[in-house]
C-alpha cells in the first residue's frame, strides 16, 4: 500500500480520491521545514504541499522512496524542479483550478480601492461618519493593466471589459487579445497608461525583483496597485513610500517574500497600517469551490501517475498517457535522452521472448520517458538490465 503525506490543509477531496485508491493518507495541518521533510518522508511515495513548504534538492537526495510531488496549487517555484526530475520525481499542480477565485478576488479588490472602501469602513467602526465622493469613483471608464497575460490575466481582461473598463497588457510572451484588449510594447508604456496596475505573472526566479520604486514612480499619480502573484516580485518597502507620498492611492496584496508557515503564525510587514491598502493572507486562490477543484485535479493525477505511469500535465516530465490494455503488464521508464534507448529496451524485451502490445515515447530536453506495455510478467532480469543502464532514471513496474 502506497503511502501519501499531505500537509498544509489540503482539501479532504485530496485524501478521499486517494485513499478510495488504496493509499495510506497521513495529514498535517502545517508546512514543515527541512529537516521535519526530510524526517517524515522515510517510507513515502506521494507528498501534497501547497505554497509554503519547500521542496528542495537535498529533500529528495534525502527521499528515495517518494515518486511524486502534488502542488496543490498554481506554482511550483517551491519545489527544485530539476532535482525531482533526475530522480524520477513527477510532479504535478493546478494551473487551472483557482482561477476564477483570484480573478473574482482582483475585481473585488480594484472596486473597494477605487471606492475608498477600506477608508470609509475603517472610520465607520471608529464613529465616524463621512458621507463624502471626495477620492471615490467607478470603476467604468477607467483602465486596468495587466502584467502577464496568462490563465488568470485574460480572465480578468474580459470581465474587466465587461464592467466598462478599458484594458492594456504586457507580457513577455506572445499572447492573443481577448475583446478589445490592448498589447503594449512595454512595461514602461502600460505603468503610463493604467489607472489600476496588477500583477499576474510567474515564479521564475526572473520575476525577483523586477517591481520597485522605478516601477511605481512610473504609474499615474492618483493610480491603484495590485499584487496577487508572487511575494518575491515586488519591492514593498518602495509600495510604501509610494502610497505615503500618495503617488500610489490604493494597493492590494495578497502574497509576500516571507510568509508565515502556520495559521495564527504573526505576520509583519512594512504595508501594515498603512491607508487604503487591502492586506490578504495569500488567500486569492483560496474558495471552498477552487479549493475543492484543485483537491480533485490534483489527487487524480497523482493517482493515476502511480497506477498507469501517466505524467500528463506533470510540469517536469515529458508529458504521456498510453491508454491501459487490459491483462497488460506496464514498463515506465525514465531516462536520459540519448539515441538508442528505444532500441535498447525493444531488444532487451526480444531477448527474453517478451511480446510488446503498446508502446510511447516522449521527451523533454534531456529527458525521455517511454512506456511499454507487454504480455507477460516482466522477469528480474529484464528490469536489471534496463534500470542498470547509464541513461537510466528511475523504472517502475505496472500491472
Amino acid at each position: 500500500m502506497p503511502t501519501a503525506l499531505l500537509l498544509e490543509n489540503l482539501h479532504p477531496q485530496a485524501r478521499q480520491i486517494l485513499e478510495a485508491a488504496g493509499f495510506d493518507v497521513v495529514t498535517r495541518t502545517g508546512a514543515l521545514d527541512e529537516a521535519e521533510l526530510i524526517e517524515s518522508l522515510a517510507g513515502v511515495q506521494v507528498l501534497g504541499i501547497r505554497s509554503k513548504t519547500q521542496v528542495s534538492a537535498d529533500v529528495l537526495a534525502a527521499a528515495p522512496d517518494l515518486e511524486v510531488v502534488g502542488a496543490f496549487c498554481i506554482g511550483t517555484n517551491q519545489i527544485d524542479l530539476q532535482a525531482a526530475a533526475d530522480r524520477g520525481v513527477a510532479v504535478f499542480n493546478a494551473p487551472f483550478s483557482n482561477t476564477r477565485s483570484v480573478v473574482e478576488i482582483a475585481i473585488a479588490d480594484i472596486i473597494a480601492l477605487t471606492r475608498r472602501l477600506t477608508v470609509l469602513d475603517k472610520e465607520m467602526h471608529a464613529g465616524i461618519w463621512n458621507k463624502s465622493a471626495t477620492g471615490a469613483h467607478e470603476v467604468r471608464g477607467r483602465t486596468l493593466g495587466i502584467v502577464g497575460y496568462g490563465n488568470i490575466g485574460t480572465q480578468l481582461s474580459v470581465l474587466a471589459e465587461n464592467l466598462g473598463m478599458s484594458v492594456v497588457f504586457y507580457d513577455t510572451a506572445e499572447k492573443l487579445a481577448l475583446g478589445n484588449a490592448r498589447r503594449m510594447d512595454t512595461l514602461d508604456e502600460l505603468l503610463e497608461t493604467a489607472d489600476v496596475v496588477t500583477l499576474h505573472v510567474d515564479g521564475r526566479s526572473g520575476n525577483a525583483g523586477m517591481f520597485g520604486a522605478k516601477q511605481f514612480a512610473r504609474m499615474r499619480p492618483g493610480s491603484i496597485f495590485l499584487n496577487l502573484s508572487r511575494g518575491f516580485v515586488v519591492d514593498y518597502a518602495a509600495l510604501s513610500e509610494a502610497v505615503l507620498s500618495g503617488h500610489v492611492v490604493g494597493a492590494a496584496v495578497d502574497v509576500f517574500p516571507e510568509e508565515p508557515k502556520r495559521k495564527g503564525d504573526p505576520f509583519e510587514s512594512e504595508l501594515r497600517g498603512l491607508p487604503n491598502v487591502i492586506l490578504t493572507p495569500h488567500t486569492g486562490g483560496s474558495t471552498e469551490e477552487a479549493q475543492e477543484a484543485i483537491g480533485q485535479f490534483v489527487a487524480n493525477k497523482v493517482r493515476d501517475h502511480l497506477a498507469t505511469g501517466s505524467t500528463n500535465l506533470s510540469v517536469n516530465l515529458p508529458n504521456l498517457a498510453l491508454d491501459q490494455r487490459p491483462d497488460a503488464h506496464r514498463i515506465a521508464y525514465l531516462h536520459r535522452n540519448v539515441p538508442g534507448v528505444l532500441a535498447t529496451i525493444n531488444a532487451t524485451l526480444a531477448e527474453h521472448g517478451v511480446n510488446i502490445e503498446g508502446q510511447l515515447l516522449a521527451t523533454r530536453g534531456e529527458l525521455g520517458y517511454v512506456v511499454t506495455d507487454v504480455s507477460t510478467l516482466v522477469e528480474p532480469a529484464v528490469v536489471q538490465a534496463l534500470a542498470g543502464r547509464p541513461e537510466s532514471l528511475r523504472l517502475r513496474l505496472l500491472s
